[in-house]
């Protein structure tokens, strides 16, 4: 593995877990809800289908990043989704990371372009 002043664009922080759409939203909705959401709430607040927010979350529990708890009341039971402790540190640490990657970004683009030689 490079030392970090070898490729200095490599990020490692960059889980590939958070790194999609879907599970970002996921992540983020639930960090800004820490008592967590139903399923169908969390769905609205995401913009997913029921499909794609199912294989999402069993995406991030499988590697405990949000739980799913059914609870019980009057009717039927409701799905709430959390993120669980470990979960917020990694996706707090990942954000940290694109925070750099923008922050890299910005430094870069003031750099001037070397000037190229015209040819003729």
């Amino acid at each position: 593995m490079s030392d970090e002043r070898d490729a200095p664009f490599a990020y490692p922080g960059l889980e590939r877990i958070f790194h999609e759409r879907g599970r970002l939203a996921i992540c983020t909705c639930l960090i800004a809800h820490p008592d967590g959401l139903t399923f169908s709430d969390l769905q609205t607040a995401c913009d997913l289908t029921d499909g794609n927010l199912n294989r999402h979350v069993h995406a991030l529990a499988d590697l405990g990043i949000v739980t799913a708890e059914k609870q019980r009341g009057a009717g039927r039971p409701v799905t709430v989704y959390r993120v669980t402790k470990r979960g917020r540190k990694r996706f707090l640490a990942y954000v940290d990371e694109l925070e750099s990657v923008v922050r890299d970004v910005h430094e870069r683009a003031r750099i001037p372009a070397p000037q190229k030689l015209a040819t003729t």
